[in-house]
């Protein structure tokens, strides 16, 4: 083993710690991008619904 390893583990932590970080964003951002697609929808069914009376 070298004797740089803990500097190594700390490296690797930050770089799972990061890629962690990345897809939670991705998860989130995906998430708001759902619920703004969906109450897209709604308000096309709700626009389409008062256009037929």
């Amino acid at each position: 083993m070298p004797q740089m390893s803990p500097m190594w583990w700390s490296t690797l932590f930050l770089l799972f710690l990061a890629m962690y970080m990345l897809i939670m964003m991705n998860m989130y951002t995906y998430k708001i991008y759902q619920n703004e697609k969906s109450m897209e929808m709604k308000t096309k069914n709700i626009s389409c619904i008062s256009w037929k009376w």
